[in-house]
């Protein structure tokens, strides 16, 4: 509900209230400082509250407010440009500005959150270029990239033809990474210094969860990938140059879950000197802490120091006994963390950690290492921070605790001694702590609070008083980097200079620490096994049971020549030279004639369904083969085929538009002068339903079948699946089909749903049918003045049903669960009234039917004497009228059938022909009504009755098509089991198709 600014100029030694700077009222949520420019500062407003940003140019002196029409959740600003800042909103939103916040300008929509990146220089052409992830239109994720100013949809490119994997987007330094999942096995891509992305190259039964690169540094990829047998730990892979192959460096490192639910993995890259990691690694249930000198080729365990605070011997014997340590960075930047060093001091580290056989999370202390982690010191039984002063020449202490403190502690010497000082008189509950990074970082600033409820306290520990002086040449000493006593680490030789422990002088900004760099002669050790070898135990580089070394030539695709390994290759960012080199360099070899081998066809988002009109992607791969002298044929399956005279032009895959729906087989062919290979896909090509109409008889007869029918619009829309779901089932019956012939057992109310699935479009209906064991129907037409207030529209046909039925039962008073009426489509307006028996009668069977009978003359007499009537609105009374045909016979599940119902049957064939007869030539007749009025496009439903034993026939007022040829025929048809009323229309408009919609 509020805040304060504060601003000071002298260090923190006093501070200014800016509010009314800012707007008394304006509460603020972040305050950020332009990395380029530090008098550039921006501050946002609480977006509770307002959505504006406040500008300052003088180092927050005074401020500038815009307000914006969109919510900020994170700011980027760009690493060499000042004015340029790309801006991410609440809703997915990527905004930029070229003018340090003063006007803002939409890029795209749909950005996946923190997966946006400036463009880098030296490999991006535009410095203005931005990376980023973002869903299209299609729905599906992909990387994008565009410059600032020019982001439309036109402008923005693809790096990567496929689409991607949600959250997997990452751009570093000279590499990009992306994900691809197919067939629910994910596939890792990467882009080297912007080249043409490259399938990442793991041990062939790593099969990865998930992936996390951990540094790129060096032009080498570290990356930990979960593998489908591992949980709470990950294998730490290391790459080539080009960040493809991937070799083993350790197994089962450690992982755990940050404060927001990121993961973090066990591994610490030692700042100053390139090479060295420590990792924590699972054996046994017990997590142990081991160190490289050499990038991951060789791992060791931390030697224990060799006495303890109190100088007593400390007995530990390796491997039985190690120093263990923490090493996750503090996701709090006002504490120093479990492990830090710093580039400035070379070899220096300072970690929590424990001794003993197992990293312990409660019995721990504080460890230091002056010669870069080949011996250890403890300097504390507890749990302190620890920060660098004076680039590196020093070092402050405070301790972790909950009670209040008063002192600090600092080391002039590498933490071999500690001085007392007192920061405060009173003592300080500690929050944190800012070590600021000017003025030669020997002021610190100590926050918290005196008790629980008092305000902030914030206490200025300025050190530039103990510094005496400059250091001179007197002050130093060297220092031999070395692994274990040999003085060659990463192929080369080097000296730093150290001041000597105890000299209380200050190093200053121009110190310099390396003396002598020089190579080494290469030995095995600067070397390591190459993808698919593996090290034995003798030390030596052995093929991979599942790796064939000739399968490295298919790289002829990038030129006439390829690297053949010989098992081995230089790790990378080693610089010896002679020796071992030439023995274990890859040599470049001619590529041999291949005939193709391993002919793969599959499409560009790893799905067999497309979209009619939409553009397919087809990806070719071959194992093996020159990719460079091999034709490549692809067949559509749709009467249309390319050809390519090599593989260069389908590297990015080949895009096809299907113009109709189906299952079509595409065929890639593959063949040079020694043979040749094919590969089939098989692609289901949908047209996106939109509508489906489930027809179904308003009643039918228990234990008979009865068909049923899915009307889908459009009519063309290719291969779909059908899902009946019955009753109370739990699971649907599947068809290909859209009839289904079902029979219900159960007298009631059943529910019928249909869902459609056309490729990733599901759509449903669901109707109701009234089961029983008889029933008696008869069709109802109504007075001309309804024909005028019909909008022949669904839900007016249902509720008129309720008005009649509702009629029927007040005149009659027949209970109302005994009548349903259902109002047919199309004009003139009609309707089928079915009378059926009374709930729990059916035990008694003979004296039901005569009921029923009873029934039916009453509901007879009512209709024939007029008095069954409506009013539809004021003013308008509609009738209801017995159309004057001859009643159905009772229907029920007998069998046997009499010759007085079959001279009926004819009788009504013949006067249902001579009224169909009638109607359809209704307008050269002038006494007959013409109802002209277009019923083109109405929907299919299914009213009226099935089940009609051929012993027991009901009316039929037209038999001469089904429905589906009625479909293509434009006719508006309402089938009722075995009754149809079928209105002819004029229109020739086609029911609408994939096509032409």
């Amino acid at each position: 509900t509020e805040s304060s600014l504060w601003r000071s100029t002298d260090y923190g030694t006093t501070y200014e209230k800016l509010n009314d700077k800012v707007g008394l009222k304006t509460v603020l949520s972040y305050l950020y400082v332009s990395p380029t420019n530090k008098r550039k500062i921006m501050l946002l407003s609480d977006p509770e509250i307002e959505s504006s940003i406040l500008i300052s140019s003088d180092e927050g002196a005074t401020y500038q407010k815009y307000r914006l029409n969109f919510y900020i959740q994170s700011l980027l600003f760009h690493p060499k440009q000042e004015e340029w800042i790309l801006a991410y909103s609440l809703d997915q939103k990527l905004y930029s500005s070229m003018d340090f916040g003063r006007k803002w300008q939409l890029m795209h929509e749909r950005v996946t959150p923190n997966r946006f990146y400036w463009s880098v220089a030296g490999l991006d052409k535009e410095p203005d270029l931005v990376h980023m992830e973002a869903r299209t239109a299609d729905g599906h994720t992909h990387y994008l990239t565009c410059r600032i100013q020019e982001c439309s949809e036109t402008k923005r490119t693809g790096p990567f033809s496929r689409s991607i994997d949600i959250s997997s987007l990452v751009v570093q330094d000279e590499y990009i990474f992306i994900q691809v999942t197919t067939g629910g096995r994910a596939n890792y891509y990467v882009s080297y210094r912007r080249e043409p992305f490259a399938q990442i190259k793991l041990p062939k039964y790593s099969l990865p969860k998930d992936m996390h690169i951990i540094s790129t540094v060096e032009n080498q990829v570290f990356a930990a990938v979960q593998e489908w047998n591992q949980n709470d730990t990950y294998n730490l892979y290391i790459s080539d140059t080009r960040g493809v192959y991937f070799t083993l460096a350790l197994e089962n490192v450690k992982s755990s879950r940050g404060l927001e639910g990121n993961i973090i993995i066990d591994l610490y890259e030692v700042a100053g000197i390139k090479g060295i990691f420590l990792a924590n690694k699972k054996i046994d249930d017990q997590i142990k802490t081991f160190i490289t000198y050499n990038k991951g080729r060789d791992w060791r365990l931390l030697q224990a120091p060799a006495t303890n605070l109190r100088g007593d011997p400390v007995v530990c014997q390796l491997p039985f006994c190690s120093l263990h340590l923490h090493l996750q960075l503090s996701e709090n930047p006002y504490t120093s963390g479990s492990i830090s060093s710093k580039e400035t001091a070379p070899g220096l580290l300072v970690a929590t950690g424990n001794i003993g056989s197992e990293l312990s999370y409660t019995d721990v202390g504080m460890f230091i290492s002056s010669d870069g982690g080949n011996s250890w010191r403890q300097i504390f039984e507890e749990e302190y921070n620890v920060w660098f002063l004076d680039w590196g020449g020093a070092l402050v202490a405070l301790k972790q605790t909950s009670v209040p403190i008063r002192h600090l502690w600092v080391s002039f010497d590498e933490g071999r001694s500690w001085s007392k000082y007192g920061f405060t008189s009173t003592p300080l509950f500690v929050d944190g702590s800012l070590v600021d990074s000017g003025i030669e970082t020997q002021i610190m600033t100590v926050f918290g609070h005196f008790s629980l409820r008092s305000e902030w306290q914030l206490v200025k520990v300025d050190y530039k008083s103990i510094f005496s002086r400059r250091c001179n040449k007197d002050d130093y000493q060297t220092w031999h980097l070395h692994n274990q006593g040999e003085p060659c680490v990463m192929g080369e030789r080097k000296i730093y200079k150290k001041r000597k422990p105890g000299a209380q002088c200050s190093l200053g900004r121009d110190y310099s620490r390396t003396v002598v760099s020089e190579p080494c002669v290469c030995g095995q050790g600067d070397f390591e096994c190459d993808y698919g070898y593996e090290r034995h135990s003798n030390n030596q580089c052995v093929p991979a049971f599942w790796f064939s070394p000739s399968s490295l030539s298919k790289d002829c695709s990038i030129g006439q020549s390829y690297l053949n390994s010989t098992g081995y290759r230089r790790i990378v960012s080693n610089n010896c030279t002679d020796g071992l080199r030439e023995k274990y360099m890859a040599k470049v070899e001619k590529c041999p004639g291949k005939a193709p081998r391993g002919l793969h066809i599959l499409t560009a988002d790893g799905k067999l369904v497309t979209e009619q009109g939409q553009n397919a992607t087809f990806i070719i791969l071959m194992e093996e083969g020159d990719l460079q002298r091999t034709n490549i044929q692809l067949d559509f399956g749709d009467g249309i085929a390319v050809s390519y005279a090599n593989f260069s032009p389908v590297e990015d895959g080949i895009r096809h538009v299907y113009k109709s729906a189906g299952i079509f087989q595409v065929t890639a062919y593959a063949e040079n002068s020694l043979g040749s290979d094919t590969a089939v896909l098989f692609l289901h090509v949908v047209c996106p339903v939109e509508h489906v109409h489930l027809n179904v008889p308003f009643v039918a007869i228990r234990n008979k079948d009865v068909n049923i029918t899915a009307v889908v619009w459009p009519s063309k829309a290719g291969t779909l699946t059908y899902f009946w779901w019955f009753g109370n089932n739990t699971k649907p019956l599947i068809t290909l089909e859209s009839s289904i012939s079902y029979v219900f057992a159960v007298e009631g109310m059943n529910t019928v749903t249909v869902q459609v699935a056309a490729g990733n479009t599901l759509i449903q209906d669901t109707k109701e049918i009234a089961v029983h064991e008889y029933f008696q129907s008869q069709l109802l037409s109504f007075s001309p003045n309804l024909d005028y207030h019909n909008p022949d529209i669904p839900e007016w046909r249902q509720d008129i049903g309720k008005v009649i039925r509702r009629a029927l039962a007040q005149v009659t008073g027949i209970p109302d669960e005994q009548i349903l009426v259902a109002v047919f489509p199309g004009l003139p307006t009609s309707a089928e009234l079915f009378i059926l028996p009374h709930k729990n009668t059916t035990e008694m069977r003979k004296s039901s039917e005569a009921d029923l009978e009873q029934v039916v003359e009453i509901l007879f007499n009512a209709l024939n004497q007029n008095l069954v009537q409506f009013e539809l609105k004021p003013g308008v009374e509609v009738i209801v009228y017995v159309t004057q045909l001859t009643l159905a016979p009772l229907v029920d599940s007998s069998t046997g059938h009499s010759s007085s119902a079959m001279l009926m049957l004819l009788s009504v064939v013949f006067v249902g022909l001579a009224v169909f007869l009638i109607y359809k030539f209704k307008r050269k007749i002038p006494w007959i009504n013409i109802y002209a009025q277009v019923q083109h496009d109405k929907e299919q439903e299914m009213i009226g009755s099935v089940s009609q034993s051929e012993n027991a026939p009901k009316i039929t007022l037209s038999e001469f098509t089904d429905p589906e040829e009625l479909m293509d025929k434009e006719l508006d048809t309402r089938v009722m089991g075995s009754i149809s009323t079928i209105a002819n229309s004029e229109s020739t408009k086609e029911i609408p198709n994939c096509t032409s919609v």
